[in-house]
C-alpha cells in the first residue's frame, strides 16, 4: 500500500477507519488489554488492543507494524502522543519486521546513554524525539539558507571535492590517489566559488569539506558541511551585512517553523542583531594580544558583552588571514586586511571578507604565505580576464547547529560523524 492510500496521524478523525504503518514505540499491559504507542513521520498515537486474539500479536519495541482499526476519543490523555485527544481501537496487526533486542534505548526520558555508544548505533539513535528534533531543525537551517539566497537572485553551484593543491594553504589535507597523479579532498570550495562569482556575480552552495587535522575536540570534525556564498562588487562591510541578514532569516524561520522541535529540546531562541567591531578594539575587549587570533575563551568573553547577538570582528591583520584576503588599500605590505570573523553565542560561526582579484597581488600574497604560485596557476589566471572586486564567507553547518541549539558536542549535530577515531557507521 502506498503512502497515498494509508492514513497519517495528523489527518485522522474520530470514527474513521485507518491503516497506519510505523514503529512500536512502547507497550503497556493494563489488565486484559494492551496499549501501544505507534510512531510514524507525523508523530505518535496510542492504540488499544482489547481483542484476545490480537494480544499475542503485539511485537517487541521498535518493530515495524501495519495496524488497522477505528479512531475513537481517548479515555486517558498522554503528553507522549502527538494526538492525545484520540486513540485507535485496534482491529488488526500485521508485523512487517520484528525488531531484535535494542543495543541502545530509544525511549529514555532523559538521554543518559553515552555519546560514543549512541553514535555506534546512530541509525537507531535518531529515533529519539530529542535527537530527531536536532536534525529537523538542521534541515530547516539548510532550507532557509537556500531560500534566503534564491530569493535574492543567487545561483546555487556545485564545485569539485577533489583538488590538486591546498585551497587555503597548510598541509592538513587528505591525500587520495587520482590515477597516476596525487590529489586531495577539498578543504574548501574557496577558489572555485571566487572564479564563479567573477562570471555569475552571486553564487552560493552547501558542500562537504575535509580537513586532516589531528584534533579531537567538541568543536571540530574531519568532515563537515559548509554554507558558502561569493558576491561580485562587494567589500567586507557589505558582505558582513549579507551574513547578518541570512542568520536573522534562518533563526526567524527556525522559531516559526520548528516550534515543536524547540519545545522538545526546551530551547527558546531570539532573532539576533549584528554588532560590528574593529579587530584591534575587539581583541582588547576580549583580553587578547593584537596580532594574535582569539582563543575560545576570548570568543566567549567577547560574546558575553553582547549576549544573543552576532559579533563581527573586521579588518583583521593580514598575517593571520588566508592568502586570498585583500590587504587594506590593495597594498601587499599592508598590516591589516579586508577580512572578518563572526561570533555567535560564544563561538566563531563564519569567516570571510574581500578577496584579491588582482593576479600580480595574488601571486605576491601566495609567496608571502610560503606557498608556490605554480600550484595555483589556474586560480591566478582566472583573474586575468576581467575580474570584478568580490567578497564572500562560509558558515559551518554543524557548528552553527551546535551553537544555535547549545549542544555540548558538535557530533550531536552530525548524523554520521567523521573524526580522527570514527569511520563507521
Amino acid at each position: 500500500m502506498s503512502d497515498m492510500e494509508r492514513s497519517y496521524i495528523k489527518d485522522v478523525k474520530e470514527g474513521e477507519s485507518v491503516l497506519l504503518k510505523g514503529w512500536v514505540q512502547e507497550v503497556r499491559n493494563v489488565g486484559k488489554m494492551k496499549f501501544l504507542l505507534i510512531r510514524d513521520i507525523t508523530g505518535v498515537i496510542q492504540g488499544v488492543v482489547a481483542d484476545k486474539k490480537l494480544l499475542d500479536s503485539v511485537p517487541s519495541i521498535e518493530s515495524v507494524i501495519e495496524l488497522s482499526g477505528k479512531i475513537k476519543s481517548a479515555k486517558i490523555k498522554s503528553e507522549e502522543v502527538t494526538r492525545n485527544d484520540i486513540e485507535v481501537g485496534v482491529e488488526g496487526i500485521e508485523v512487517l519486521n520484528e525488531a531484535e533486542n535494542l543495543p541502545i534505548s530509544v525511549t529514555e526520558k532523559t538521554i543518559t546513554t553515552g555519546l560514543p555508544n549512541r553514535l555506534d548505533y546512530r541509525f537507531i539513535d535518531v529515533r529519539k524525539r530529542e535527537v530527531a528534533a536536532i536534525f529537523r531543525i538542521q534541515g530547516e537551517i539548510m532550507h532557509s539558507f537556500r531560500e534566503y539566497f534564491y530569493n535574492k537572485g543567487f545561483l546555487e553551484v556545485v564545485t569539485p571535492s577533489i583538488i590538486s593543491a591546498a585551497s587555503e594553504g597548510g598541509t592538513d589535507l587528505f591525500e587520495v590517489k587520482y590515477f597516476e597523479k596525487k590529489a586531495y579532498l577539498a578543504q574548501s570550495p574557496q577558489l572555485y566559488k571566487q572564479m564563479l562569482a567573477c562570471s555569475f556575480e552571486k553564487v552560493f552552495m552547501i558542500t562537504p569539506v575535509w580537513r586532516a587535522e589531528k584534533h579531537n575536540t567538541i568543536r571540530h570534525l574531519n568532515e563537515s558541511r559548509q554554507m558558502d556564498i561569493e558576491v561580485a562588487y562587494t567589500d567586507q562591510m557589505s558582505i558582513m551585512k549579507e551574513l547578518e541578514g541570512c542568520v536573522k532569516f534562518v533563526v526567524k524561520n527556525v522559531i516559526e517553523r520548528c516550534s515543536v522541535e524547540l519545545k522538545t529540546l526546551k530551547i527558546e531562541l531570539k532573532i539576533p542583531k549584528g554588532v560590528y567591531l574593529d579587530y584591534e578594539d575587539a581583541i582588547k575587549k576580549a583580553g587578547g594580544k593584537v596580532g594574535e587570533d582569539f582563543t575560545p575563551e576570548q570568543e566567549k568573553k567577547l560574546c558575553e558583552l553582547y549576549p544573543g547577538d552576532i559579533v563581527f570582528t573586521h579588518s583583521w591583520p593580514s598575517s593571520i588571514k588566508p592568502f586570498y584576503i585583500m590587504p587594506k588599500g590593495e597594498d601587499p605590505q599592508a598590516k591589516s586586511s579586508e577580512g572578518f570573523d563572526a561570533l555567535y553565542n560564544g563561538v566563531e560561526i563564519s569567516s570571510g571578507g574581500q578577496r584579491i582579484h588582482l593576479p600580480k597581488l595574488l601571486a605576491e600574497r601566495i609567496k608571502a604565505k610560503k606557498l608556490n604560485p605554480k600550484n595555483f596557476e589556474s586560480y591566478i589566471d582566472s583573474f586575468k580576464y576581467g575580474s570584478p572586486q568580490h567578497s564572500g564567507w562560509s558558515i559551518g553547518l554543524e557548528r552553527f547547529t551546535q551553537t544555535l541549539l547549545g549542544l555540548s558536542n558538535i557530533r550531536e549535530a552530525v548524523l554520521f560523524p567523521r573524526d580522527r577515531d570514527r569511520l563507521t557507521p
